[in-house]
């Protein structure tokens, strides 16, 4: 599926802990030139803010862009384009200012927010011509989110809305969480958080998520057990989250949900013994887009959010 018509050459950033991705998107949507390369995490804001303006002159050499837009790690404000709160995925990035400094370095309007937001937008413009409500979740190394309501996307203040890693959660009481709090669903339902469960139920450590998956799937009762106690959070949580959105339609992305039917089967049933008698018949689904998602939702967030202009941060 194509990028949403902007009407102008736009380009698409996706910025994670790892990862650079960038695309130019025609005004029809097309994908004109791709690029990737590594995150300078541990280099601080400036080199990653100059990394990022790197990666949208290689896509754009020719400088057709008018405009470009930014799906990032961290909370996002897109209206003051600040990362206002992130974890240590990248060093010293709570604070920057993306939008401003990004558009000084490229010399174009930029539109910025997060990137499990920005990955939810084209699943929004899929359904209902972009007017319905949506529930997107992404279980991956962490818990993100993204809320729209009547086609809309909600923000909230600082830019926090849809984090649903921190909500509470019966199967992480009293686990000490990664914000400061305990109880929050993603120390128990994203990959460390199941792999640590893992670990506490056997005493033995673990590498990774997948060595749980397939000891899970060979039947190992501590492996099933991590795994669709991680899931059972999660479907609870979105179950009744679904609620109190009323969505049209409820997304589960991310690296977890593909380790098997286990986790996924494990989910669905929690979150339908959440529903109100109305959503009866609601089911949790796979994301319709894929790799480009991200750079995908990033260039549309040109059309939809403000701009931050060269000089603001002069």
């Amino acid at each position: 599926m194509s990028a949403r018509v902007t009407g102008a050459v736009v380009i698409g950033l996706d910025l994670g802990g790892t990862k650079i991705a960038a695309a130019l998107f025609a005004a029809d949507g097309t994908v004109l030139a791709r690029h990737t390369r590594p995150t300078p995490a541990r280099d601080g804001a400036g080199a990653v803010l100059d990394a990022l303006a790197g990666a949208a002159a290689e896509v754009d050499p020719g400088r057709l862009a008018t405009a470009l837009g930014i799906a990032a790690a961290g909370v996002v404000d897109p209206r003051s384009g600040l990362v206002t709160s992130a974890t240590d995925s990248i060093s010293g990035w709570a604070g920057t200012a993306l939008g401003a400094g990004l558009a000084d370095r490229t010399g174009l309007p930029v539109a910025c927010d997060n990137d499990v937001r920005a990955t939810a937008g084209p699943e929004l413009a899929a359904l209902a011509d972009g007017r319905g409500s949506l529930l997107f979740a992404a279980v991956g190394t962490g818990v993100g989110g993204a809320l729209a309501v009547d086609g809309r996307m909600l923000h909230g203040a600082y830019g926090i809305a849809g984090h649903l890693g921190h909500l509470p959660s019966a199967e992480a009481a009293g686990l000490p969480c990664t914000c400061g709090a305990t109880g929050h669903l993603e120390v128990i339902a994203s990959g460390p958080g199941i792999a640590a469960h893992y670990e506490r139920l056997t005493g033995a450590p673990v590498d990774r998520l997948e060595t749980v998956a397939a000891r899970a799937a060979g039947g190992e009762p501590a492996a099933v057990r991590a795994v669709t106690t991680g899931a059972t959070a999660a479907g609870r949580v979105l179950g009744g989250l679904a609620n109190a959105l009323g969505p049209d339609r409820v997304v589960v992305g991310g690296g977890v949900p593909r380790i098997g039917p286990l986790y996924g089967d494990a989910l669905a049933a929690a979150f339908a013994a959440e529903l109100m008698p109305p959503l009866r018949g609601l089911l949790p689904e796979p994301p319709l887009f894929g790799h480009d998602a991200a750079v995908t939702g990033a260039a549309a967030l040109t059309t939809t959010l403000p701009l931050h202009h060269p000089g603001a941060l002069r």
